[in-house]
């Protein structure tokens, strides 16, 4: 409702309810009126009519409200009813009220740029002008009508329907997964048609379909006219990343014939929960309509491949095109082969770089807000120093005299954690992990702890990083930087000479670190024979531990898994990449894992114990046997056996996966990597123990305590850690079982977020790196399709398809033997086969302007 007055002043409230309406009254117009709230109440008061529905009621209130104002306001200020309910405008109208809807208003405005951000109304409202596209074909019914949810309800107690969410596979949009507890396995959507309006997220309920409907076809590379091509991308560090392959039973040799999934396939009957968001995209190219200002229909393509496109209405297609622009959904009509939106913002050019960024920010929903005012007031006074109190603390033990030092990445300034390795008189070895004690600054409750609470982690893009709290903490107060005194929380063991615990303690201390080096200086220190400074023989010590606790690891069944992760060389100025390689992982890097992994582990059985139904922990669920056999299937086409009946079968298989290639193993090992689940933080009361077990690294208990300064599970450890000591009292929230599970399921979403955002950085400066050089170079392929491979590029981390027909041609005269994974053209001897080495060349192409795209093709 609009209340507007003779100066032109315009009072809007958007209601929901008549009671709302009388909440949200302006206390200015009553003191005007002179009249109490009761009085207000007791005059638009409306009872129920019999036959009458709860939002006719609701309506009729609202217009027994907008009369009340309209008399006793007077001429002078102008009451106006806004809805898009075509009753309900005719009603008022009727009722001698002025009546719009919420276009007709906007256009009022005279300000035609707001029409754009007008939501389309549902079939059920008044129609926009020309909102629909009145081509016979859309005429028709696409989709199903969504169950009500009366009808689910029933449908889910009785097991009719199964309820779940909707997850679209990232390679592939026309397939999608929903996880059902009522039946235990994961149901497979495949088609738009049986996703049946559903979105990526969306809560639904599934119905299975008959078994005999449980088939596949082959497997193409996607180049579906209406949907983007299969891109190139990096290379997946989990099943959740991968491209799935569905395919459970092998047909025969050349065959085309569907097979049969031993996985269930259903189709989506209603919505439970929608999961719509504004997406970031373009507009479909499309040819610029005669004259100007009129409204024009376009597609929006979302850079998700996952949404589906979505049809917008918009006077401002001159000023879109070629830009990036954020788009929001309003409804999807089962006529409709597309949802229906609206433009809500540009964002910039397409391929501009800091556009593309914020695009991946956006699409990851990062929050890159400065922090608040109150946020930065929870912070100390600087220069922070070291004060009597904290050396008094007797809680607080001061180590400023043990040689300390940090072995990061370079350039590292947020700098969480440093160690110490002293030779003790018995002969053994004091060891000691130092965590910045962030949980000295930041409290329970203040507006620091929920902003870092809500953030959840920081986010590592290509040369920036979007931080989790302040940088006055982040880079001075917490991190442990050489030459300062800091606060730190500490695990100390002592070690025999075999890596034997004899003892273990925590304390909260006092550190003042001798040295922040790089992975690259400490190898270097350790591999140089002419350096015996006590630095280097603790550097020495360390790594000697590390390598038999690493060994012992894998023994219990710790899983080696392999990644193709890649770095840059920036350009100081343009912030450009110069140069992209493979990240090299030394001994180093190796040993300050090992003992981050050790402290972990000991600070997880510590709150446990003290905790049982409390502690944040951090699990890796077992792979399944569907998710394991893509790698089965490979694995057998080469003659090559893996056990996968335990992580302990599965990393002595690995480690004997030999071949003369010596590229051969890593590559396996990757294949390994990307049929593994994510870890994920939970709850220790949530389940039961034989469910806390983290696979990959064979531990049955597990938690992250050592990046408090980036992570916020980290900070929640410490509060735990400190309560089990009788340091600090547990904070109230502990106590809360639910909202201690949605602080796991945010730091889970949070976590997944930051490591797409740093995944799609990486992707994007792989783009631009490449769009100025076109390269030649070695691929393994990985996949084989119908009509063509994917191929991993080892060099450069990224995987991508080849096609070996034209685009539309699914398959041409190509012959796919899935057993050997191989496909062949009949009466040639050209074949490519899975693990094959191929050469290819990598250059960025515009199949349409201003849409850059990275090619391979094959040499």
């Amino acid at each position: 409702m609009s209340l507007s007055n003779h100066h032109d002043r315009t009072i809007t409230y958007q209601i929901v309810s008549w009671e709302e309406l009388i909440a949200l009254v302006d206390a200015h117009v009553l003191r005007r009126l002179q009249l109490p709230n009761a009085k207000l109440l007791m005059d638009t008061y409306v009872k129920d009519m019999v036959g009458e529905s709860s939002n006719d009621r609701n309506d009729r209130a609202i217009r027994v409200a907008a009369r009340w104002y309209q008399s006793h306001l007077g001429e002078s200020v102008k009451v106006l009813l806004i809805t898009n309910d075509r009753d309900n405008k005719r009603k008022a109208i009727e009722e001698g009220l002025n009546a719009e809807t919420v276009e007709s208003y906007v256009r009022s405005l005279a300000q035609p740029g707001l029409l754009d951000l007008v939501v389309v109304p549902t079939s059920g409202d008044v129609s926009m002008e020309d909102v629909d596209d009145h081509r016979p074909s859309k005429k028709k019914v696409i989709y199903n009508e969504h169950k009500p949810m009366s009808e689910i309800t029933s449908g889910l107690r009785c097991g009719i329907y199964h309820q779940g969410k909707l997850r679209v596979n990232r390679y592939n949009p026309f397939e999608a997964y929903v996880g059902s507890e009522s039946i235990g396995d994961e149901i497979v959507i495949r088609g738009r048609s049986n996703m049946n309006r559903a979105f990526d997220g969306d809560i639904v309920a599934v119905e299975l379909l008959p078994q005999d409907q449980w088939h596949e076809s082959k497997s193409f590379i996607a180049d579906d006219d209406e949907e983007e091509e299969e891109d190139v991308h990096l290379v997946p560090n989990s099943a959740d990343d991968a491209p799935r392959n569905t395919n459970s039973t092998q047909s025969t040799v050349g065959s085309s014939a569907p097979s049969i999934s031993s996985r269930p396939v259903g189709r989506v009957m209603g919505i439970i929960k929608r999961n719509w968001n504004s997406y970031c995209g373009s507009l479909q190219p499309m040819p610029m309509p005669a004259g100007s200002g009129g409204v024009a229909h376009a597609l929006f393509v979302s850079k998700d491949r996952r949404v589906p496109k979505i049809r917008i209405q918009t006077r401002q297609l001159e000023n879109l095109v070629n830009k990036r622009i954020v788009v929001a959904v309003d409804s999807w009509d089962v006529l409709s082969r597309y949802p229906s939106g609206h433009y809500v913002r540009t964002i910039g050019d397409i391929g501009d770089k800091e556009t593309e960024t914020e695009v991946v920010l956006i699409e990851n929903d990062i929050n890159t807000r400065p922090f608040s005012t109150q946020v930065l007031a929870c912070l100390p006074p600087l220069p922070w120093t070291l004060s009597p109190e904290d050396l008094a603390n007797p809680n607080r033990q001061d180590l400023r005299q043990v040689r300390v030092f940090s072995v990061d990445p370079p350039g590292c300034r947020d700098i969480d954690d440093a160690l110490h390795c002293t030779l003790l008189p018995n002969g053994n070895f004091e060891v000691g992990v130092h965590i910045a004690d962030v949980t000295n600054f930041v409290h329970p409750g203040t507006p620091l702890d929920e902003e870092a609470a809500q953030r959840g982690t920081s986010v590592y893009l290509v040369g920036q990083r979007i931080d989790m709290l302040p940088k006055p903490l982040t880079e001075d107060v917490c991190s442990l930087r050489a030459d300062v005194e800091r606060l730190a929380f500490s695990v100390i063991w002592e070690m025999t000479p075999d890596a034997d615990v004899i003892s273990t303690r925590y304390t909260k201390s006092v550190i003042k670190s001798c040295a922040a080096m790089s992975y690259v200086e400490a190898q270097a220190r350790m591999d140089d024979s002419r350096l015996v400074d006590p630095l280097t023989v603790d550097l020495r010590n360390l790594n000697s531990l590390a390598k038999i606790m690493r060994q012992r690891r894998c023994e219990r069944g710790a899983l080696t898994l392999a990644s193709a992760e890649v770095k840059f060389e920036i350009d100081s100025e343009t912030h450009d990449p110069l140069d992209i390689g493979i990240y090299q992982i030394r001994e180093a890097n190796q040993m300050i894992e090992e003992f981050m992994l050790a402290a972990n582990v000991s600070v997880a059985e510590k709150i446990l114990k003290h905790f049982p139904l409390c502690s944040l922990l951090r699990r890796h669920p077992s792979p399944t046997k569907e998710m394991l056999e893509p790698l089965l299937r490979t694995a057998s086409s080469i003659g090559l056996n893996l056990d996968v009946s335990s992580s302990k079968a599965l990393a002595e298989s690995l480690d004997n996966a030999k071949s003369n290639d010596p590229y051969f193993n890593k590559l396996i090992r990757i294949l390994a990597t990307r049929c593994m689940t994510q870890a994920v933080y939970f709850c220790s009361g949530d389940l039961t123990f034989s469910e806390y077990y983290h696979y990959g690294l064979a531990a049955s208990l597990y938690t992250h305590f050592t990046s408090p300064i980036r992570r916020y599970a980290d900070v929640v450890v410490h509060r735990l850690l400190a309560a089990a000591l009788n340091i600090a009292k547990l904070p109230p929230i502990f106590q809360d079982g639910p909202q201690l599970t949605g602080i796991a399921d945010n730091l889970n979403y949070r976590h997944r977020n930051a490591q797409m955002a740093s995944r799609a950085s990486v992707e994007l400066h792989t783009h631009i790196y490449f769009k100025t050089r076109p390269t030649d170079t070695e691929a393994r392929i990985v996949k084989i399709k119908a009509n063509g491979f994917i191929v991993f590029v080892p060099k450069f981390g990224i995987e991508g398809p080849i096609y070996l027909t034209p685009k539309g041609d699914k398959g041409g005269d190509w012959v796919v033997d899935e057993v050997h994974q191989r496909v062949t053209k009949p009466g040639t001897n050209i074949s490519y086969a899975i693990l094959q080495t191929v050469r290819i060349h990598m250059e960025v192409v515009e199949p349409q302007p201003h849409r850059p795209k990275l090619q391979l093709t094959l040499i």
